[in-house]
């Protein structure tokens, strides 16, 4: 039961989130700081996210095939390779390093 209580206080969180979004004044969106920090955010967070799932190992720090994906990724982006290549250089990496690994 406890899990379902869970459930129901994110979704009526995130509903409220959405909500005051919402309500949220035209004038308040129209600032530039407002409007860098909109475009920066979503930025920040996928960075984020993908620092955590790369590094963390619940509450370790850990290097492993994963780091090493990422790394081809950004050396692949650099040299500003299309998408798809930047995602199969990733996997390649990472699917290399695993199998010396194991």
């Amino acid at each position: 039961m406890g899990t379902w209580i869970a459930i129901g206080v994110t979704a009526a969180g995130c509903y409220a989130v959405k909500l005051i979004g919402l309500l949220v004044p035209a004038r308040v969106l129209e600032r530039a700081r407002v409007q860098r920090l909109a475009a920066l955010l979503p930025v920040a967070l996928l960075a984020a996210l993908t620092a955590q799932q790369t590094f963390a190992d619940g509450r370790a720090l850990v290097l492993d095939a994963r780091a090493a994906g990422l790394a081809a990724a950004t050396v692949a982006l650099v040299l500003r390779a299309p998408f798809l290549l930047v995602v199969a250089a990733a996997v390649v990496v990472t699917a290399g390093v695993r199998a010396t690994a194991g």
